[in-house]
């Protein structure tokens, strides 16, 4: 009997990208309230209202099923979901499944990374906007850089195939260690993204009075460092340069100064099982119903998925000028 996986249909949209990676958000929750993330006091969902850890299974196995062979699995903060681990052990063995990989605040690691590796994540990115303590506690409300840096440690210390620190630079907040981050990055021989703030969600600030354009980025960091333009891709967004005698690559997504929708390959599923084909558009389908009337019968889930292609959007439209946010949801919700 031939393999399904070889005989299934792709996920082909309707500008020719084949979509081959899922983020798949399990929680709305999270341990801290970034700035640029959340609000400060945000109502979370019910447990009724999230997908069961049982349906993110069925619904990564489907999407495999369809082509997709990257899985990141995201939230809010996954690793505050009760029993995540089991989804990690449920999906990383899954065949055609090459790459299941991890973001993460790095609040809990300490004690989950050895478990994690083991469950078969290959790669994690840790969100890590300051390296001062009393910054970093201003910037996720609630975070303390201590417990995150010994979830660094004990990720290196798991070896996982990769790492890489995920960085928002906001002007007049963290701007001014865009070097320290990478000398630190350099320090640990892991890699680094900066990544552009989006316009998503009620905040009480414009994006524009805060947002650093990565080309900026790249400058200040090229009068310090040989930065050398690398083919490097993981599958994402981000840009990479390689850091000249060095292990440690320095990647760059920028939704504003370079859009990247053109070789767009992903779409993200939040906890609700809403499937959004495309962060900065409000374009989506709702699978969770689809899920809870046919459990046992998955074709009319992959008709639905397969029949979101044609709503793809070519891009997002995200434009820092507007007095109103492009999305008015949180990163929190969507997934980051």
């Amino acid at each position: 009997m031939p393999n399904a996986h070889t005989t299934s249909p792709k996920l082909i949209d309707q500008f020719g990208r084949q979509v081959d990676y899922i983020r798949l958000s399990i929680t709305d929750r999270c341990d801290f309230r970034c700035v640029y993330c959340m609000s400060e006091d945000m109502t979370f969902l019910s447990r009724d209202e999230v997908l069961s850890l049982e349906e993110c299974a069925r619904l990564v196995r489907i999407f495999v099923q369809l082509g997709v062979s990257k899985v990141r699995i995201t939230g809010g903060e996954p690793l505050v979901r009760k029993n995540a681990l089991w989804l990690f052990n449920e999906i990383g063995q899954l065949k055609g499944l090459h790459e299941l990989v991890l973001t993460t605040n790095g609040s809990q690691l300490a004690k989950q990374a050895a478990a994690l590796k083991q469950a078969g994540v290959k790669r994690i990115n840790i969100s890590v906007d300051s390296l001062q303590p009393e910054r970093f506690n201003r910037i996720t409300r609630t975070g303390h850089l201590a417990q995150v840096l010994d979830g660094l440690r004990a990720a290196i210390a798991a070896g996982f195939e990769g790492i890489k620190l995920n960085t928002v630079l906001m002007r007049d907040t963290n701007d001014d260690e865009a070097e320290d981050l990478v000398a630190f990055a350099i320090q640990h021989q892991i890699d680094i993204s900066f990544i552009e703030e989006m316009p998503l969600g009620e905040v009480n600030h414009t994006r524009d009075s805060t947002f650093v354009s990565n080309l900026d980025t790249l400058k200040r960091l090229q009068s310090k460092y040989s930065l050398i333009p690398s083919t490097h891709s993981s599958g994402g967004p981000a840009r990479y340069w390689q850091v000249a005698n060095a292990n440690t690559k320095i990647g760059f997504i920028s939704p504003h100064s370079h859009n990247f929708c053109e070789s767009c390959n992903r779409v993200r599923i939040s906890c609700k099982g809403e499937l959004f084909l495309c962060l900065g558009q409000e374009d989506k389908v709702e699978l969770m119903p689809l899920l809870r009337a046919h459990p046992t019968n998955d074709a009319p889930v992959i008709e639905a998925i397969l029949n979101s292609m044609s709503i793809k959007p070519k891009g997002h439209d995200f434009d820092l000028k507007r007095a109103a946010p492009a999305v008015v949801r949180f990163m929190s919700h969507t997934g980051g």
